[in-house]
């Protein structure tokens, strides 16, 4: 146990380290390095703190807007719950190279292990959280695109990476939406998947255990989504919730900004409100890993192409401060949530053990 914790420790050490090798290379070859320093020594830390203010006021109404969606679902659960749950999946997502998934993951995993509440209608909660946060995402991007094109000529290359990025989660948005009113389509995938895993694992998985679990948690799964259809104006409060949550996710860039100077003189606010959305949803796409400098090369490079090509040191270190805010403390506060909830099992090493201990 103790030997598969370190294993774990050390594949986020190395991801960090490759992470941060990879960026310092971008810096090196694209960004003045004495004005990226000398950036940074000159950071206000009142914004940098309201900047982390806005961080947890951002994961606050991230995890009122999952509760109300379970209390939907008539899952009750606390709110501290729900909150120390949303750090976890953070912690998660940043150990396991799955982006978001393996983050919904473990906040399925661990609400379903609650006394009394049905994993099917943790799942659908999951799945519509992620869904509203992300057509969130996608509007605002879409909106502050279309605003920056009437007052601004942006590259050419930046509106090819909007339209991709908006197409490939439309159209995965589209295919949840379309699995969740079509329950026989998605039998037949699952029914699929789980004949796949019996082949690969040569039998030593019981196909029926399999598809009688996998059954039983689809059916609570499409009772919840009745409930949904049933119930269209009880979404009104989960989308209030999760609009404050995108103004606070937006508030950490722009302050961020504001604490190495004057905003107007790099960039506009709708660029700003353009990158963080585009990384928002690059982030939710789960073939992307944005934590091996990816996210930061690409960050920086929108914030120049949309911004003052002369401020590139300014950029730069923008996004040192925004993830030093969204990736280091999210994963330093979760990894303290783990310890202190002593959580042993979302640990990527022990996958093995707990494919084991389900076999029949």
């Amino acid at each position: 146990m103790v030997e598969q914790k370190r294993l774990a420790y050390k594949t986020v050490a190395l991801f960090s380290v490759v992470g941060i090798f990879v960026f310092l290379v971008y810096i090196y070859f694209f960004v003045p390095f004495n004005d990226l320093i000398q950036t940074l020594k000159q950071v206000n830390p009142y914004y940098f703190l309201l900047a982390l203010v806005s961080l947890f006021g951002a994961a606050v109404f991230y995890a009122l807007t999952w509760q109300k969606l379970l209390e939907m679902l008539s899952v009750k659960t606390s709110f501290l719950k729900a909150f120390q749950f949303i750090w976890v999946a953070n912690f998660v997502d940043i150990l396991v190279p799955a982006e978001s998934v393996s983050g919904d993951f473990s906040r399925i995993y661990l609400m379903s292990k609650e006394k009394g509440v049905d994993s099917g209608k943790v799942m659908l909660s999951v799945l519509s959280h992620r869904i509203l946060v992300t057509i969130m995402a996608v509007a605002g991007l879409l909106v502050s695109t279309m605003y920056f094109m009437i007052y601004y000529k942006p590259p050419i290359l930046v509106l090819e990476l909007v339209t991709i990025i908006a197409a490939l989660n439309a159209i995965v948005i589209g295919l949840i939406v379309y699995l969740s009113f079509r329950k026989e389509a998605t039998e037949k995938i699952v029914n699929s998947f789980i004949k796949l895993l019996v082949r690969i694992s040569r039998g030593h998985w019981k196909f029926e255990h399999m598809k009688k679990s996998a059954m039983n948690m689809m059916n609570t799964f499409y009772e919840g989504v009745t409930v949904f259809r049933q119930n269209p104006k009880g979404f009104i409060l989960p989308v209030f919730l999760s609009v404050i949550t995108w103004i606070f996710d937006v508030l950490i860039s722009v302050l961020v900004f504001l604490s190495l100077g004057p905003l107007e003189a790099v960039i506009s606010l709708s660029a700003i409100i353009i990158v963080y959305s585009a990384s928002t949803v690059v982030h939710y796409i789960p073939i992307v890993s944005g934590e091996l400098g990816t996210m930061e090369i690409f960050m920086t490079t929108m914030f120049t192409l949309l911004g003052n090509s002369q401020a590139i040191a300014v950029f730069a270190a923008a996004t040192v401060l925004i993830r030093v805010l969204t990736l280091w403390v999210r994963l330093f506060i979760g990894g303290i949530i783990v310890q202190l909830m002593g959580i042993k099992s979302l640990l990527p090493s022990q996958s093995s053990n707990t494919r084991s201990n389900d076999k029949v």
